[in-house]
């Protein structure tokens, strides 16, 4: 019984052992971005892994070397990935981990081609990439796109990939485009994927045009930093087909109700003065209600409404709509009319052109078959949505004015 107990002891010593596997922070090197383009040979792909130095800009004691970078790139030639990834090993002297990677960034060629998902899959199957990495699209190779993405203010590539994804999503001008959302939309074969739109090189400069009607490269900027995130690469059964703008992409976001909306800003002509526009922040509280029902043809007939507030930032024009009901109410027709208008002309655009939709509403018609036998005999894509009599009405619950209920008088600033 003692040696029974000596031995049980000797076993248990062993799993309190916990630490023989331990790895410190100086022997890994985490991968947070990894960007993908075509090869010239078939079946190959260029891997650029941008690794995060994470000593630089911590407190580590005899750590963070002024003279060290805070990031390094590496591109390789390989079949996958997961084979990239273990290539890599044999360069770079740290362990090579995908565990804290943000972002996946995919060339518009690459897209395109229609070889994204064969070599996306791999993600799918390893337990190292998480499903919430956000996909992105870049105008350019992804290689160029990392080595010229250089941000002044984050040092660090995780805060800046983390910051900035969050603010634009906020603003609307981007979409939510993780990696689960993509595989959940093109293995349902029924939906419209969209990607975040990038660049880091300066294309055809806009002009004249509203704070969301450009795509990434767009934007007039003056400044070292060029890479901007507006827009998106929209996917169809996991081919890159088209770009959307800002305001298409915000658009798509208001119409999803799988996709939570934040505060968006926005501006929109003011009725009293066309020069002008009225900036205000669209605050959508209530879900897009969607009524779909299919006739006794198969023809489906789908009526959408989406309410929202809206809270007046600026009157750049000092025209009164706080204090006089008749304005009010002109501000709120033709905010409406103005939106409704280009919302419609949106959706008819993605039946005509793209015969499916980025808003999810698949979802409402499964209910109407007994089968999935039944509902992909049907066919969505090809059947029901391009031929499907559609109205989106956007409604103007309430019109807030702030804290500032009057304007200023020029009458009597300029006597």
């Amino acid at each position: 019984m003692r040696l029974y107990h000596i031995l049980l002891l000797a076993c248990s010593c062993l799993i309190l052992a916990s630490c023989f596997d331990k790895a410190e922070l100086e022997q890994q090197a985490y991968v947070i971005a990894v960007g993908i383009d075509q090869a010239e040979e078939k079946g190959k792909f260029n891997i650029t892994f941008q690794i995060s130095n994470p000593e630089v800009g911590t407190n580590i004691p005899g750590g963070g070397s002024s003279t060290e970078e805070p990031q390094e790139s590496v591109t390789l030639l390989a079949d996958d990935l997961l084979s990239a990834k273990n290539t890599a090993n044999s360069i770079i002297s740290r362990e090579v981990l995908l565990d804290h990677t943000s972002v996946v960034i995919v060339s518009e060629e690459l897209a395109r081609s229609g070889q994204f998902i064969n070599i996306i899959q791999s993600a799918n199957r390893t337990k190292e990439l998480r499903r919430g990495v956000q996909i992105i699209v870049s105008k350019e190779d992804a290689k160029d796109f990392l080595k010229n993405n250089n941000p002044k203010m984050e040092t660090r590539p995780h805060k800046y990939y983390q910051f900035m994804l969050k603010r634009a999503k906020e603003t609307g001008f981007i979409p939510e485009a993780d990696l689960h959302r993509f595989f959940q939309i093109t293995e349902g074969d029924a939906d419209l994927f969209l990607a975040i739109y990038a660049s880091a090189e300066k294309g055809e400069v806009l002009k004249n045009q509203n704070e969301d009607e450009f795509m990434a490269g767009q934007v007039p900027q003056i400044g070292e930093q060029k890479t901007q995130f507006m827009g998106s690469a929209v996917f169809k059964e996991g081919t890159m087909i088209d770009t959307l703008t800002g305001e298409e992409t915000r658009f798509s976001v208001i119409l999803d109700n799988t996709i939570q909306v934040q505060d968006v800003l926005a501006t929109y002509r003011d009725p009293k003065s066309d020069q002008y526009r009225i900036a205000t922040r669209f605050i959508k509280k209530e879900k897009t209600k969607v009524d779909l029902h299919l006739d006794e043809k198969g023809q489906a007939h789908i009526n959408v409404i989406v309410p929202f507030n809206l809270e007046i930032l600026a009157v750049p024009s000092l025209v009164n709509y706080s204090n006089n009901e008749e304005n009010i109410e002109l501000l709120k027709k033709s905010i409406e009319e103005g939106l409704n208008k280009k919302v419609n002309e949106f959706v008819a655009k993605t039946q005509e052109i793209y015969k499916s939709e980025p808003f999810y509403w698949s979802l409402y018609v499964r209910s109407h078959f007994n089968t999935i036998t039944e509902y992909e005999t049907a066919d969505w894509h090809k059947k029901i949505y391009p031929n499907a009599e559609i109205t989106v009405d956007c409604q103007v619950k309430s019109i807030m004015f702030g804290k500032l209920i009057k304007n200023t008088d020029l009458g009597e600033v300029r006597d």
